[in-house]
Formats: structure tokens, sequence, C-alpha cells
């Protein structure tokens, strides 16, 4: 609930941005850490994440002009104004993978096996940024009188003097959690696309509740949310790619 963290000669360092920044950092050493213990080239692996990175960031920014699309065709400045704001993680993770399935196809490497790779980083970044989406106040829940809601002061973005779930928190504790257990899990499971899969399971399911607890302008595809909506495929797509080799062999 603090937009601006401090200031440093008069620059303003805001939480959302400081947070992602260090989500990033945090996600590269983890991936860092895996890739070499995995035998992968570090210096690849950086371009590979930096290409990544980059396809995230712009995905991210196109599902949200998609599901802002009558607010931006009314403002349509304000994508350059307010082009650090405004993302849509679930096109953030579309664009990370299209980044990676194109990386692997150049290398040649195993799609199924860097995705199981990289996974992990991905929820460590976006508990990070979650805690970021705190501090800027945006993402907010629906009106609570429970004492773990929270109001915000200084934000653009949440009402204001209105105790509210703290629905990014939710979200932050569940990415952690999520990272862990991927971590954990990547020490039991052996089979390419297994981890990847998992994470896409998972996060779909938490996804899915979390977002009937938001109460922030976000889109809608019925009485579903947009991300809600993005869920249920997600979702099926994860339940196909962990079954994938089952499905192979009973095709055979």
């Amino acid at each position: 609930m603090k937009p601006v963290l401090f200031e440093i000669f008069g620059l303003k360092i805001y939480g959302y941005g400081a947070m992602i920044a260090i989500g990033i950092v945090f996600a590269l050493i983890l991936l860092s850490k895996r890739s070499k213990k995995k035998g992968y080239d570090e210096d690849k692996i950086w371009d590979m994440s930096m290409f990544t990175i980059i396809l995230g960031v712009l995905g991210g920014k196109i599902l949200y002009i998609i599901t802002e699309i009558k607010y931006i065709i009314a403002n349509p400045s304000s994508i350059i104004k307010d082009f650090g704001s405004g993302f849509v993680i679930y096109g953030a993770i579309i664009g990370g993978i299209l980044g990676i399935v194109l990386y692997c196809k150049k290398k040649k490497w195993s799609v199924l096996g860097i995705l199981d790779l990289v996974i992990p980083s991905l929820p460590l970044a976006q508990g990070f940024g979650r805690i970021g989406c705190f501090l800027a106040g945006c993402c907010y829940g629906r009106e609570t009188h429970l004492p773990i809601g929270v109001i915000f002061k200084d934000s653009l973005f949440a009402p204001q003097g209105i105790r509210l779930h703290p629905t990014q928190l939710y979200s932050s504790a569940f990415d952690f959690c999520l990272a862990l257990f991927l971590i954990w899990y990547d020490k039991k499971e052996r089979q390419d696309g297994k981890l990847f899969s998992m994470y896409v399971i998972i996060y779909s399911i938490g996804r899915f509740i979390v977002e009937f607890l938001r109460n922030d302008p976000r889109g809608n595809v019925g009485i579903l949310s947009t991300s809600q909506f993005i869920a249920i495929f997600t979702l099926i797509i994860g339940i196909i790619i962990f079954n994938i080799q089952r499905l192979k062999k009973a095709k055979a």
C-alpha cells in the first residue's frame, strides 16, 4: 500500500516496478542454478531468458489492450502514457512460452525439457510481482469485514477507505508455495513435460478461485472474468500435457 517506496536524487522508485525487477532477478538466479545443475550452456540460457522476458512483456501488454479495448479506443494516448502499467499475467505467460518455443526450435532443444527447466522461476517471479500489485493497489479484492482485510489510502486504483480482500497477497503466497512445490516435485519426476504441466494445472485452478475474490475491472466473458475463461483452457492443456505419454502409448 505504498506506491512510491523511496526517492533517489528526486527519482521516484515505485513499488510495483521494483518488485517486478526483484522478481526477475530471483527468477534468473534460480534458472541459472538449475541450468548449471542440468548441464546447459549458461550463455544460451541467458539469451533465451532475455528473449523470453521481452515477449512476455509484449504478451502481457497485448492481452491487456484486448481486455480494455473500449477504454483504449476512447483514450488511445494511454497506451504510451501508461506503458509501464496495465499488464495481464496470462498474456505474459503465453508470450514467454512462445519465446521459449521459438528459441528451442532454433537451438533444436527439447521444448518440454526447457519448459520444465524454466517453470519454477515463473511463480517465483509472480510472487514478487503480486507484492508489487499490493503496493500499487491494483488487482484489488472485494469488500470484506474480515480482520485480514486492508484499506488503501494512496492508491490510484483501489477504492479508498474501504476494507478489501488483499487478493494480491493471497496470490503472492500461492505463487511462492507453487514455486517451492515445483522445485520439490522436480526431484521426484523425470519425464519431460510433467513439471510444466503441473504448474499449468495448479496455477489454473488457483487463479480461477482467487478471481472470485477480486473486484478490479479486468474484462469478462459472460459470467466469468477473462482470466477465469482462459484458466479453463489452460487447465485442459495442462492435463493433456501431463498425460501426453500415456495418450501416445494408448494411440500406439
